[in-house]
């Protein structure tokens, strides 16, 4: 929860003064035309006048004269290419062409009960448009809402929909950051969606990338000083948020963080790699974007929530502005699928190498972060430090045991099930989902799916695909990795073969899996004491890395677990009897102590 937004920003407040019809930020030529022309007449070109802000506008008589559905585009000094507009919110012909304007306000909701949900503690399904269904577009996804509704989800996130190169990919090369892509339906397509999900009780996170931009279609820099002038990420030159002229990239960003919010009625943002994010500013720039979200949150009489995606495992990006923190919702937690997923493969390594002890489980079912200014043997120093667990809720880490980065950064894009049996996936799901934390599974988890979701692209350059193609092999090759099983990430088949299956979870071994995760999320949403968002609420204890079980206790409800290819006991106290609320594989609860045969787990509610 914010406690102290940062109410007003003048940054934002002054870019509304340049909210109209064509305004453009180009600081950078001395010379910008619009061209613009309506269905099937004539191109005009247009004189722009500049004002002392860097800011170009067009007289009132141009903006009456084209009040309707326009393609346009900006002529910059005498260069005669036609450039897309940077806040465009539709680029039908692709982040190459033309914008066309759009009209947020022309769509009718439906949505005005929506009073909204908080993200934190939630069930959160993240899916790609493009490979949810066999179509992968927005209007197709509708047609399967209602199956996360009857798995009980409570919020969909969408990995990033913003304009990127090509007919598909992941999103997150998006340089089209205001537009909806083009192949997934544009915006009025996103808007029938969300206004679909709110009809059905579904909230929508949207996953938004700030801090990079893709290597086609990037044409900020022909207008403003979008990039840094110095210093790199792993995608490129950063993004100026904190340099000379930095203010209006800002403004930029803030106000494409409220688009989502206002124009399309998302409830969250996932943001994404927010260490990426260079900001020496005294207000950070996600410190203002979480003042300005919950200044809109009060406005618009709903919840809006800020999940960030951080390497740093820094608490401060959780911690309340009133305590000196940025005050976003949550973070996501790849500690916790790490130390998860490793103890169930016991496949340790490259950086996996931390997390392959029982204790290294535990420590981060108890505390949150494992590296909280410990040793990272894969990073070769210290890194992180705790969380401030009697401040902080287990609801500000977002767990999982699959995502897309953890799936599709893979080499060969192989899912859970290539690696684990089906009782490891049901222990997976069930120490997931009857977790305290905010939880997420990523689409398809929930049967266990087992069509890979590989690293696709389909950039048109052919260098550029190339180049693609060879990263791809060079990223591999000092693992290991059979390097002529990695797919190309520029072969159509490779985007083909990492759509879902919908057939699956009509048959078994899927089926049964869905109605594990069905099951564990109505034990999630009828138990209270499962849902406590205290650190101190629950406990996790083990054998160690001799016995691998696992025991987590929130208050009278107890998850056993057995992480062996062998049978384990698990102790009880004596004075304990127990009703099994769910159980997989072999379980034996007489006496004192429970017997689990291989990886096999039980839920039980404890009666002293």
């Amino acid at each position: 929860m914010i406690t102290n937004p940062l109410i007003t920003n003048p940054i934002s407040r002054a870019t509304v003064a340049h909210d109209r019809r064509f305004d453009l930020w180009a600081p950078i030529p001395q010379r910008v035309r619009l061209v613009a022309s309506t269905a099937g007449a004539r191109d005009e070109v247009i004189e722009m006048t500049r004002a002392t802000d860097g800011w170009w506008s067009v007289p009132d008589e141009v903006i009456t004269r084209y009040d309707g559905e326009v393609d346009y585009g900006y002529l910059l000094d005498d260069d005669e290419t036609v450039l897309p507009d940077p806040r465009s919110r539709w680029q039908p012909e692709g982040v190459h062409g033309r914008s066309r304007t759009y009209d947020p306000q022309s769509f009718v909701w439906s949505d005005q009960a929506w009073t909204g949900r908080t993200v934190r503690g939630a069930v959160i399904c993240e899916l790609h448009i493009g490979t949810w269904t066999p179509q992968g577009t927005l209007d197709a996804a509708i047609e399967r809402l209602d199956h996360l509704v009857e798995l009980g989800v409570d919020f969909v996130e969408l990995l990033p929909v913003n304009g990127f190169n090509g007919e598909h990919n992941w999103g997150y090369d998006g340089v089209a950051w205001f537009a909806v892509h083009h192949t997934y339906g544009g915006p009025a397509a996103y808007q029938r969606f969300v206004d679909a999900c709110h009809a059905r009780g579904l909230g929508v996170i949207q996953d938004v990338v700030h801090n990079h931009l893709g290597p086609s279609g990037n044409y900020l820099p022909r207008f403003g000083p979008y990039l840094a002038s110095v210093g790199a990420s792993t995608w490129g030159a950063k993004i100026n948020i904190d340099g000379p002229e930095s203010d209006e990239v800002r403004a930029f960003i803030l106000d494409n963080a409220a688009m989502w919010f206002t124009d399309m009625h998302v409830d969250g943002l996932r943001l994404d790699a927010v260490h990426a994010l260079s900001d020496h500013t005294a207000v950070h720039l996600l410190e203002e974007l979480a003042g300005e979200t919950a200044a809109r949150s009060a406005h618009l009489r709903r919840p809006l929530g800020l999940i960030a995606e951080s390497d740093l495992n820094d608490p401060k990006l959780i911690m309340d502005q009133s305590a000196g923190g940025f005050g976003l919702d949550a973070q996501w937690s790849d500690d916790f699928h790490h130390a998860l997923i490793t103890n169930l493969s016991r496949d340790a390594r490259g950086w996996f190498a931390d997390f392959a002890t029982m204790d290294a489980l535990v420590k981060v079912i108890n505390s949150g972060f494992f590296h909280d200014g410990v040793e990272s043997s894969f990073r070769g120093r210290r890194h992180g430090r705790p969380i401030p667990t009697r401040t902080v809720p287990t609801t500000a880490l977002t767990v999982y045991a699959a995502t897309h980065d953890q799936i599709g950064n893979r080499a060969d894009g192989s899912r859970l099930r290539s690696r684990l049996n089906d009782r490891q996936l049901a222990l997976a799901a069930t120490l997931v989902l009857l977790s305290p934390h905010t939880v997420m599974i990523f689409a398809g988890e929930e049967w266990g799916a087992s069509t890979p979701w590989a690293f696709f692209t389909s950039h048109p350059e052919a260098d550029l695909g190339k180049a693609t193609g060879e990263g791809r092999i060079a990223e591999f090759a000092g693992m290991d990795w059979d390097l002529d099983s990695i797919p190309d990430p520029q072969d159509p088949a490779t985007y083909a073969d990492s759509h879902l299956d919908w057939a699956e979870p009509t048959r078994a071994p899927y089926a049964e899996l869905l109605a594990h995760h069905r099951r564990l999320i109505e034990l999630r949403h009828a138990e209270s004491e499962l849902t406590d968002p205290r650190f101190g609420a629950h406990r996790a204890s083990t054998g160690g890395d001799s016995d691998r079980w696992l025991r987590v206790d929130s208050g009278a409800i107890s998850v056993l677990a057995n992480f062996d290819g062998e049978a384990r006991t698990v102790p009880l106290p004596a004075a304990e009897q127990a009703q099994v609320l769910l159980d997989v594989g072999e379980v034996d609860t007489t006496g004192d102590q429970v017997r689990l045969g291989p990886y096999s787990h039980v839920v039980l509610r404890r009666e002293t």
